[in-house]
């Protein structure tokens, strides 16, 4: 069976090259009985490809079961995947056979596996290593042959640094990790899926199938779909029902579209008063940038401000040349620009003219804006974090606020060790 019969017989829209990988990968290990490790946003179709490793193994005429581990409160969560014996809590009237018993000889699929609770993680790495269990309220080693297909929307590494994750889990569970890409990341599928979404909805509703004009079918494709797939389904099937007229406009477009957030970071108010580091790199990077950009154009008032106190302009600028030059100096050296300042009058102005402006500028005519790439701002603040905590990478990383997965990722693109 070759990918597009795949595709067809499990519904798969698009011709991305990572959607393509992911799907080849799914195939290649589907025969084995490996544990499978399914990452990807919420809304990307995680449970499709949990459902095609299913069918196409040697388990494929036993129960498939998917559970989303998020929705199940802690208290019982136990109980629904181990079982537990009469009288192991208050209501537990009867024995009951846990997930992990009942799915015996085929695949559970545990979605959003980074929601269980430590002690359960516990029990799930017993059954992974070698098929036991014991039921809540039992001491009886029981045995079970199912296998296991995780998936979250987490990033389950950056979860055991911070102490939610089993470590031993998590390499455990991550043996071959499949990533299911954002819609974002499949920027030539995203109309094939609405084409496909219009016409199920146009012969579930018995109505003319929708149709976008140019710019809609733009707007439409430089949304960034945070929902993903399910979102997408989602909008056009609210089109299908409220709009009457199947040609669909910009406009009428713009009116299903949430606002999109802006890009920019924004410290939740929490962050800002415990000084948490639970956020990205992206964002410490851009923060940096703002921070400098603001100091700089308070330089600029505050140079401006000593140049129009003094009813003569020559001699306010002549008695303080000397403090800005070392000012605009220690400014120009913090961002890479040239230290040596001229300042001079305004050559558009009348020699009669009493109210005199005064240029500043650098003598090689070299920008006074900072330098804003931010590989050249990233490389340096990592030298700083490691220089401060004399190379050990963890606290660098910590002062940093990311993983040192990450951090060692960092390192060796700059090539700094």
């Amino acid at each position: 069976m070759n990918l597009q019969q795949i595709k067809n017989r499990f519904s798969i829209v698009g011709n991305s090259p990572r959607l393509n990988y992911a799907l080849e990968t799914a195939v290649k290990v589907a025969p084995t009985d490996i544990t499978v490790y399914i990452q990807g946003e919420s809304g990307v179709g995680k449970e499709s490809f949990s459902k095609i490793i299913h069918q196409l193994s040697n388990r494929k005429h036993g129960p498939f079961f998917a559970l989303n581990c998020g929705a199940i409160p802690e208290g019982t969560i136990n109980s629904e995947l181990f079982g537990h014996e009469k009288g192991a809590f208050t209501g537990a009237i009867d024995n009951r056979k846990g997930y992990f018993e009942t799915v015996n000889g085929g695949t559970i699929f545990l979605d959003e596996i980074g929601e269980l609770p430590l002690e359960t993680q516990s029990r799930l790495l017993r059954l992974l290593e070698n098929g036991e269990f014991i039921k809540v309220g039992s001491s009886k080693v029981l045995t079970t042959d199912v296998r296991i297909i995780t998936a979250t929307n987490k990033d389950l590494f950056e979860e055991t640094q911070k102490g939610k994750f089993r470590e031993d889990l998590y390499y455990r569970l991550s043996t071959l990790p499949i990533k299911v890409p954002a819609l974002r990341e499949r920027h030539q599928d995203i109309y094939l899926l609405f084409r496909k979404f219009a016409a199920d909805l146009a012969e579930k509703y018995k109505s003319p199938e929708m149709e976008l004009d140019a710019e809609a079918e733009n707007l439409l494709l430089k949304y960034s779909w945070p929902g993903n797939i399910r979102q997408l389904k989602n909008l056009t099937e609210q089109l299908a029902v409220l709009e009457q007229d199947s040609f669909i406009t910009a406009d009428t477009l713009k009116k299903y579209l949430p606002e999109q957030r802006s890009s920019l970071p924004a410290l939740t108010s929490k962050q800002q008063s415990s000084g948490s580091s639970d956020f990205s790199e992206r964002d410490i990077f851009y923060k940096i940038l703002f921070d400098m950009k603001n100091e700089m154009s308070d330089l600029k008032k505050i140079v401006l401000e000593l140049l129009k106190k003094s009813n003569s302009k020559e001699e306010i600028l002549e008695g303080n040349e000397a403090i800005i030059q070392r000012v605009l100096s220690e400014a120009a050296s913090q961002n890479d620009v040239s230290s040596e300042i001229t300042i001079r009058r305004n050559e558009n102005e009348s020699a009669d003219d009493d109210d005199h402006h005064y240029i500043i500028e650098p003598e090689d005519s070299v920008n006074l804006e900072e330098n804003l790439s931010l590989e050249d701002k990233e490389e340096e603040l990592i030298k700083k974090a490691l220089l401060k905590n004399n190379g050990k990478r963890k606290r660098a990383a910590q002062d940093l606020g990311i993983s040192e997965r990450t951090l060692y990722r960092k390192i060796k693109q700059y090539e700094l060790d």
